[in-house]
């Protein structure tokens, strides 16, 4: 296929490589070229251009004829993006949402209509938290009867001597200043930043490890495809730790304003190969863990479930290994979107997060995500009334 991917920073130069490997004709669109050409790499054969994610004929003027607008950059783009593949008659994928109109519901999903009328498919929030654990809150679901609850917990971690986030600073800048969105008895809430402490134990070598409420697309997109009681998401490690602290520390207050020199800038895959070989980042890590808690009946009795699925990403020293220089989050957002891409459902005209794409299709990206480090891990424990529990695979 053609495809343009627009944004050629930390995520989208590798899933432009990876999408080159695949076999399709790529090429990027970014609006600062010598800093996607450091990203893609100076010896990459990858075409860029120059646009602004601003100005929609820009980006229609450089995806045209293309069969697939992939949206790299910030999320606030996204409706930009989306109505430049409308009008290039393209299909579409983005890796998260924005949350602004309405802070409970993705605002892709709006698009809906306009895309079963032009006869294309749009997958949104396609990365690695959003995107893989939708699909995993989903093939839990699928096994229960009813579900009561959906708990994601994230941990993300860099030892270095300085503070280096695995998020862009657009991102961690959002995450310090949003609210938390839960859905509790049915219905949408916003949380308080960095609220309800909790010591989480994630899959060895992490451990346990204190989260807190998070701004997570998940809660926009899951409890409108899949029947819920509960639901949040939260987030634990240094980043967020570092976070936290500002919060307390009365420096992430809107009245006082937000400086974004605070927020460190994405680190270009040769930055981190100095900073390696300077002994100044040691490792980074990126854990996800999906909780889902329901209800199975049986013939003879009912029984309440609890279906834990952890992913360990590959961390900084095992993709060093493999040749590259990126982060857990980057490396792991890439490789998921390119197998929504690899086996995009094109004949499926609308809009669809990860929970609402055809079984086949989730079935076969969970297969292709083991193929690339990402170790996933199913528990299923039987809930009983007294408390105890027993493991039952």
């Amino acid at each position: 296929m053609r495809i343009f991917v627009l944004g050629a920073g930390a995520t989208g130069s590798l899933l432009a490589q990876l999408l080159q490997r695949q076999g399709h004709r790529v090429w990027c669109g970014d609006r600062d070229l010598e800093r996607a050409r450091r990203f893609l790499g100076k010896k990459s054969a990858i075409p860029i251009t120059e646009v602004n994610a601003r100005n929609l004929h820009g980006i229609v003027r450089a995806a045209r004829g293309c069969q697939i607008i992939v949206n790299a950059s910030a999320s606030v783009f996204n409706q930009i993006v989306m109505r430049a593949a409308l009008r290039l008659r393209a299909h579409y994928l983005d890796l998260s949402s924005h949350l602004t109109r309405n802070p409970f519901k993705a605002e892709q999903l709006a698009y809906s209509k306009r895309f079963q009328e032009k006869n294309r498919t749009a997958i949104i929030n396609t990365g690695a938290a959003p995107g893989l654990t939708n699909l995993l809150v989903k093939r839990a679901a699928e096994t229960l009867h009813e579900v009561e609850s959906v708990q994601i917990r994230l941990y993300e971690s860099t030892e270095s001597e300085d503070p280096i986030s695995q998020w862009s600073p657009e991102v961690t800048f959002d995450e310090a200043i949003s609210r938390p969105r839960v859905y509790r008895d049915r219905k949408f809430h916003m949380g308080k930043r960095f609220a309800e402490l909790e010591k989480f134990r994630f899959p060895d070598p992490i451990g346990a490890a204190n989260v807190v409420l998070a701004a997570q697309d998940e809660v926009g997109t899951l409890p409108y495809f899949v029947a819920m009681q509960d639901m949040d998401v939260k987030i634990g490690g240094n980043e967020f730790d570092r976070l936290r602290r500002w919060y307390k520390q009365g420096k992430l207050s809107k009245s006082r304003g937000i400086v974004r020199h605070r927020f460190p800038q994405t680190l270009s895959p040769r930055k981190i190969a100095r900073l390696i070989r300077r002994g100044e980042l040691q490792n980074a890590r990126f854990a996800a863990v999906v909780l889902v808690r329901g209800v199975k009946r049986g013939k003879k009795e009912d029984q309440r479930l609890l279906i834990r699925t952890e992913c360990l990403f590959p961390t900084l020293y095992q993709i060093r290994q493999q040749g590259l220089y990126a982060t857990p989050v980057a490396y792991s957002t890439a490789h998921v979107a390119a197998l929504f891409i690899k086996f995009f459902p094109r004949d499926l005209p609308g809009v669809f997060p990860p929970e609402a794409l055809p079984l086949e299709t989730r079935r076969a990206i969970i297969a292709g995500i083991r193929a690339h480090s990402i170790r996933i891990k199913h528990k299923t424990t039987v809930l009983k009334p007294d408390g105890d529990d027993d493991d039952e695979g």
